[in-house]
């Protein structure tokens, strides 16, 4: 018999509502979770080479990129969490993922980071107000590059809307995405839509996901009891305690 490979999830640390502020540790966890691989936790500033978080180190081996962390593991452990879908579904399921990773998101760190969760930064997470401003500036850079930048705060909000109400209504009253089973594109669409569902309070997102489109609050929390069952032991609830995991 093989022994368990070790696995190291090296990411920023438990957020105050949500296993944690980036969307992408959030996807990468949930996702080891629906695959019941064993790994431990390894919290702080600690950057992959790539500068990213998170990464991971699967016996030794360093991989960066949420993405190339769940491909890797899907091809040396033989893992299929989609393998209930047809092509034409894990089309879907790929072009869904990428509306949220490369277009939702960067409206995400512009209300984060820009417009309106800056008090909420320095309040609860209790971030530096000159390390926002800081990161506010590299935002705005790098959403200009991206191009959504280069788009009014309405118009921004337009996009949200509209990559939010997209995925509403694909979902319908569908569990998950494709069903009663969910395949790996929930765990990345699971990890945007939790930042906006807790860790954006009093804006546009969270409005829309908590109360708009209904289903996708009912959908983050099929995700949270599916998967998450020590969710408030992962989590610092607005800074009140510190997480145990």
């Amino acid at each position: 018999m093989s022994s368990q490979p070790k696995i190291v999830l090296y990411q920023i640390g438990r957020g105050p509502q949500a296993p944690s502020l980036t969307p992408f540790a959030v996807k990468l966890e949930t996702f080891l979770r629906m695959a019941r691989i064993p790994y431990t936790n390894q919290h702080g500033r600690k950057r992959s080479p790539k500068g990213k978080f998170p990464w991971m180190i699967y016996n030794g081996k360093i991989i960066s990129d949420s993405q190339f962390c769940i491909d890797f593991l899907n091809q040396n452990l033989n893992i299929d969490l989609n393998s209930h879908l047809n092509p034409e579904q894990r089309a879907i399921a790929r072009a869904f993922q990428k509306m949220a990773e490369e277009n939702l998101y960067w409206c995400l760190v512009l209300c984060r980071w820009v417009y309106d969760n800056k008090d909420w930064l320095h309040r609860v997470v209790c971030l530096p107000k000159l390390l926002i401003w800081v990161v506010g500036r590299n935002v705005k850079s790098q959403t200009n590059g991206h191009g959504i930048g280069r788009h009014g705060y309405e118009e921004m909000l337009q996009i949200m809307e509209t990559d939010l109400r997209a995925i509403s209504s694909y979902l319908g009253d569908k569990q998950f995405l494709f069903g009663d089973k969910p395949c790996e594109a929930d765990a990345a669409i699971f990890g945007q839509l939790s930042q906006f569902r807790w860790h954006m309070p009093g804006t546009k997102g969270e409005q829309l996901v908590s109360e708009t489109f209904a289903n996708l609050r009912a959908y983050c929390e099929r995700m949270k009891n599916a998967f998450w069952p020590d969710w408030e032991e992962c989590i610092t609830d607005n800074g009140k305690r510190k997480a145990t995991k």
